[in-house]
């Protein structure tokens, strides 16, 4: 069954929220639904590895699992760029994962 753009929505707000307070779920989930484009969200590998990179920041063994996994996909140029999207919401997520990792 297929899920609604609301309802696509609202999972991505809903996770995205759990993220910021410093949920490695959500983080590892965030991952998953932009690699395999679960829940509606359009596959985006940058994306993808932005939140599994995040995810084995915070000891996720999934996460480091998944983002190497896409790694071998991604050119040099877009695992920079991912890289790149995950120091910026570190800087202003303000979540405790940001807390953690921003010094």
């Amino acid at each position: 069954m297929a899920i609604s753009h609301k309802g696509a929505e609202f999972l991505l707000r809903s996770r995205l929220s759990d993220a910021e307070r410093g949920n490695v779920d959500a983080l590892f989930e965030l991952g998953v639904s932009y690699s395999t484009g679960r829940g509606g969200v359009a596959v985006d590998l940058i994306e993808a590895h932005k939140w599994f990179n995040l995810a084995a920041l915070n000891g996720c063994t999934r996460g480091q699992h998944c983002r190497a996994e896409i790694s071998v996909e991604m050119t040099a140029r877009e695992i920079a760029e991912a890289q790149r999207a995950a120091r910026a919401w570190l800087a202003v997520s303000g979540s405790a994962v940001g807390q953690r990792y921003a010094a």
